[in-house]
């Protein structure tokens, strides 16, 4: 989906949300995000930090010590 389609998807999912709550997250999270851009314009990882729960960092760790710290001496062959 490119850019523009991606906005107009966006603002028509926002005005589908009746929930204030909801709507005041989103509108904390995009004004911390606009706190948090570099001065060069991009993005960089700090932004994200703190996004996920203990729980997801968690499994996400869980999953990439399952599937990627995995040597197969087979594989070097």
């Amino acid at each position: 989906m490119v850019t523009e389609a991606k906005k107009l998807h966006i603002i028509e999912e926002v005005l589908k949300i009746n929930n204030e709550a909801i709507l005041s997250a989103l509108e904390d999270f995009m004004e911390r995000s606009k706190k948090r851009r570099r001065p060069d314009g991009e993005s960089g990882f700090k932004e994200f930090s703190g996004i996920w729960s203990k729980e997801e960092a968690d499994e996400i760790e869980r999953i990439i010590a399952e599937s990627c710290e995995n040597i197969h001496p087979d594989d070097w062959k």
